[in-house]
């Protein structure tokens, strides 16, 4: 389905009241609009940068029961999240797919112990696992995990998880979405809310690029904005005279990426517990390997926010402790960062408050607007069914049928099992069953990149809501993710390629150089 902004626009602004207004296009977001118009409400999402410009693009690409969640005692939320993990593996097999991990231990009690809490973790998956957990000897280790530091290696565990390509299945929702009737647009920020008898009855929002305002009505307005839900809530309580609580604590992640040398092979190094008590990955992605993440407090709510010394210091010095090739600062080819929206504790909110799970709370407020924040990217789609829940409880919709996005393959989802892994690079296959479409565009032939082409530029543009060369190289491709110097380079043609595109629109280069230096310099 193409994504000409021209016709989305002209859409927005015929008069009409839909059942949903969603604010945020994130996984959360993304999710809920999917979920309402699967059961067949009439919906709009209007997303104030690109879609999955924030959190959800800076994702460890996990897609993930918990474990930590299960030496915690969370046995509902891990059981939760790993048949919502298998859902989404099947739903969509060309961006998410099993991954194997393996725990070194240095000390003889880690096997068993480790292991032993494995394999519960395997009975909550049931018929939803992936693969056994199995206790593996030093050599065994070492066969998965080449590059592992082997003085003093006793041995490891090897469990399976999920990973994924984060800002593309945030694409796949929003195009989803879009092929059962929603009316989704990025680069639209909602400025305020609309208001009959003390009731939220809509939005007002406006185009971002062209300043055009709208008036939005709906039945229904859902507050997904992650990180940033308190400046909406704020304006609703500003409404009613009134001041909410911030339901947001933001926390940061840092991810540094270097080249696959560093941990070869197909299986990604889990550390439970590092020195300060946190866990570390080394993911194999894309051809490249991340290393993360840190969860550092945050006081503000930056839409790029930056590494903190210490952070970088910390994944360097922890990996050094388990690989036998330390990666230094200059082998860092990408550093990004994203914040985590944990949600405060709250009183009472309104007429009501809902606390759903520790991970994502769901709130409306006097006024009718619910607001849902919290929650990781492997249960967005149980979190959309908590949304619509809590609109049905509070009278804005009526009630429908759940469930019918259990088993609804996303746009390219694959009929058979794709050959190539998320740990190889991007390419053709990542487009799933749509590659011959991409494939037929203009430019095929003309690689900017590995697995890279001119026509994936145009596709991006047509099929994909990319406006700028930030949504094409940082989305829809992931190079400024992977190599941010690469990104620099091509920067230029993909601008080129833009331009012929969309003509007379500013495809924004030197804001995105800007950028990619950002992502190439590690404090250090």
């Amino acid at each position: 389905m193409p994504t000409d902004r021209t016709a989305l626009l002209a859409q927005l602004a015929q008069p009409r009241t839909y059942d949903l207004a969603v604010v945020g296009g994130g996984a959360t977001g993304l999710g809920v609009a999917l979920d309402a118009a699967a059961r067949g409400f009439s919906v709009v999402l209007l997303e104030s940068y690109d879609f999955a410009k924030g959190t959800s693009s800076r994702a460890t690409k996990l897609v993930h029961g918990g474990v930590r969640y299960l030496a915690q005692g969370n046995i509902a939320l891990v059981r939760e999240a790993l048949h919502e993990r298998t859902t989404l593996l099947n739903n969509a097999p060309h961006l998410a797919q099993p991954l194997a991990f393996v725990m070194p231990s240095y000390k003889l009690w880690e096997t068993p112990f480790y292991g032993t809490g494995l394999k519960m973790y395997d009975a909550l998956a049931g018929k939803a696992g992936l693969g056994a957990t199995q206790l593996l000897g030093r050599m065994e280790t070492l066969r998965c995990l080449p590059t592992a530091l082997a003085d003093g290696l006793k041995g490891g565990v090897k469990y399976w998880d999920g990973q994924f390509d984060d800002a593309r299945l945030a694409l796949a929702l929003a195009r989803t979405a879009a092929a059962r009737g929603a009316l989704l647009v990025n680069y639209c920020p909602v400025t305020d809310l609309l208001y009959e008898a003390g009731k939220v009855a809509g939005v007002v929002c406006e185009d971002a690029e062209g300043g055009q305002r709208f008036e939005v009505r709906a039945r229904c307005v859902v507050n997904a904005a992650g990180v940033w839900v308190d400046a909406l809530r704020q304006r609703d309580g500003e409404a009613a005279g009134r001041k909410f609580a911030p339901m947001v604590a933001p926390s940061q992640g840092v991810h540094l990426v270097v080249d696959r040398d560093f941990l070869p092979g197909d299986h990604a190094l889990m550390v439970p517990k590092t020195a300060d008590g946190r866990v570390l990955f080394a993911v194999p992605w894309l051809g490249k390997l991340i290393l993360g993440t840190t969860d550092t407090p945050r006081h503000d709510l930056a839409r790029e926010p930056v590494a903190m010394r210490d952070e970088v210091a910390f994944i360097l010095g922890e990996a050094a402790r388990y690989l036998r090739r330390a990666p230094r600062v200059e082998d860092v080819r990408s550093i990004w960062v994203g914040l985590r929206p944990l949600v405060r504790p709250q009183g009472d909110d309104g007429d009501n408050t809902k606390r759903i799970s520790r991970e994502h709370t769901v709130i409306a407020s006097a006024s009718g607007l619910v607001t849902v924040t919290g929650g990781k990217w492997t249960t967005y789609r149980a979190m959309a069914e908590d949304v619509l829940d809590r609109c049905f409880e509070a009278g804005l919709l009526p009630r429908r049928a759940g469930g019918v996005t259990v088993a609804l393959p996303l746009v390219g989802a694959p009929t058979a099992r794709p050959r190539h892994g998320m740990n190889q690079p991007q390419g053709l296959h990542s487009y799933g069953s749509e590659a011959a479409a991409v494939a037929a565009l203009p430019g095929a032939d003309a690689v900017l990149a590995q697995g890279y082409s001119e026509a994936m530029v145009r596709w991006a543009v047509r099929y994909e809501y990319a406006r700028t060369v930030e949504d094409v190289l940082a989305r829809r491709a992931r190079v400024l993710f992977l190599d941010a110097r690469l990104a620099a380079t091509l920067a230029p043609r993909v601008a080129q390629l833009l331009a012929e595109e969309l003509p007379g629109h500013d495809p924004q280069l030197p804001a995105f150089l800007e950028l990619a230096h950002q992502y190439a310099t590690v404090p250090a």
